[in-house]
């Protein structure tokens, strides 16, 4: 019996049509191309390293410490599950970190990952897990620990999907946050609190999914190809990102307006002077004269408009930038957890390096910041700069400016990502704090923030 509606089936196929008919992205290869690499590599990486080391831990050849560490470490140079984030490696992280008996956490762990025989053992697991889990949580909490600092038993359908499919596959998808998203921006389903019960329905709509892309493609379409669907309509920028246009192509569609090719109303959350920052940030020029008309400039426009999004997350800001003198573009405060912002916004064509602006920047940094922990009190000041993309040469101006100003952190910020905050934070208004549970993460480690790590870790 079908899940699905016939108008529910219609919607998801017409997701599917989009991402197999996909021009070329700038490297000349279509997503589906891409995908079908990257599979490939996926595979290789699962038979060769992945599975022997699960297979080792279950045995009992490699310790839980070996275990995690060496899970971390394959991750990190294979990117192709996304379990860096916090609902993998980090929850990983803390449920070892937290677990106060090192032979019980071993002991619920292998029993959780180990590859389930059908759909009664997987629930059965899940719900065995999370009660562990939040058992471990409410323990740290009564031991003096923080409620930041305890793993939630959310990430556990992910975290166990993620071993399970390593094992068989062809039987049991990831539990990916994006493909949830998607699923609900398409009406197709909605999330419950039931843990165990998410995780099977889940399972059961990528079977039928799977079966009805075949069926209506005329080729075989596994779980992996129905999660790239997902990535695609997401824009997950690994590997199944709608390709970037050229100029003088038409635009791509942005986050927040209408999908008139679709004839479907927008599922974003995102307000227009939000969605245009991706534009702007590209110095995109059929904006010119709008922004003329406007009385503005485009530089001008994208540092409001980045103002407008540090706003709506819920910072105190104030817009600085042109005819201030040496001044950074602007500044964002979260008096509750002590930290300050000092961000800049960079309209360009090309890649922004940092390299471009390096004394400049050091003077006013260094100023902004001496007077922010003079009068303000704040803790840690992270130096944020938005842009469309960022060249490869950042990592001694980051070096540079963390040695010589009072930075804590240096973030390359593509502007895509700022708007996927903004759509997170509109999303989870009351759960999705500015601290160090939630967008504070985002500025903890000097690098390029894009729209995958900020899915992942807000999700």
């Amino acid at each position: 019996m079908s899940i699905l509606s016939p108008e529910q089936q219609q919607r998801a196929i017409g997701v599917m049509k989009d991402y197999l008919s996909a021009p070329k992205n700038p490297d000349g290869r279509a997503p589906v191309e891409v995908q079908l690499e990257r599979d490939e590599k996926r595979k290789d990486t699962i038979s060769s390293v992945l599975l022997p080391l699960v297979m080792d831990y279950l045995k009992g050849s490699v310790s839980i410490d070996d275990f995690k560490s060496q899970i971390d470490s394959i991750n990190k140079r294979n990117e192709y599950w996304g379990f860096k984030g916090i609902k993998g490696q980090m929850f990983f992280n803390m449920v070892v970190n937290v677990a106060s008996d090192p032979k019980e956490v071993g002991q619920e762990l292998k029993s959780a990952i180990t590859v389930p025989e059908n759909e009664d053992i997987a629930a059965s697991r899940i719900r065995t897990f999370s009660s562990y889990v939040k058992r471990l949580g409410e323990e740290h909490v009564t031991a003096g620990g923080t409620l930041y600092g305890r793993p939630k038993p959310s990430s556990i359908p992910f975290f166990l999907s993620y071993f399970w499919q390593l094992q068989n596959p062809k039987l049991w998808p990831v539990y990916y946050t994006n493909s949830v998203k998607v699923m609900k921006d398409l009406n197709i389903w909605n999330v419950s609190d039931d843990l165990s019960g998410d995780y099977i329905a889940f399972k059961h709509i990528h079977e039928e999914l799977s079966k009805l892309f075949s069926d209506e493609s005329g080729r075989d379409f596994g779980l992996y190809d129905v999660e790239h669907v997902f990535w695609f309509k997401g824009g997950n920028p690994f590997g199944g990102d709608k390709p970037l246009k050229k100029d003088g192509d038409e635009m791509p569609q942005e986050l927040g307006q209408p999908d008139t090719e679709s004839g479907l109303l927008p599922e974003s959350y995102v307000p227009p002077i939000i969605s245009i920052i991706p534009r702007l940030a590209r110095n995109d020029t059929l904006l010119e004269s709008a922004a003329k008309n406007s009385g503005t400039s485009i530089p001008r426009a994208l540092e409001k408009s980045v103002d407008a999004a540090f706003t709506l997350l819920g910072y105190e800001t104030k817009l600085l930038g042109q005819g201030q003198g040496r001044v950074p573009d602007g500044l964002a405060f979260d008096h509750d957890n002590l930290y300050a912002i000092i961000w800049d916004a960079k309209a360009r064509g090309d890649r922004y390096s940092m390299g471009t602006d390096d004394r400049i920047i050091r003077e006013y940094i260094v100023t902004q910041s001496r007077e922010l922990r003079k009068k303000r009190n704040f803790r840690n000041i992270y130096y944020v700069v938005i842009s469309s993309e960022f060249a490869d040469d950042y990592d001694d101006a980051i070096r540079s400016l963390k040695m010589e100003t009072d930075v804590s952190e240096v973030i390359l910020l593509e502007s895509t990502a700022i708007v996927a905050m903004v759509d997170a934070k509109l999303r989870s208004p009351q759960q999705l704090s500015l601290g160090p549970d939630g967008i504070q993460r985002l500025f903890t480690n000097s690098s390029v923030l894009n729209t995958e790590i900020v899915n992942e870790m807000l999700s």
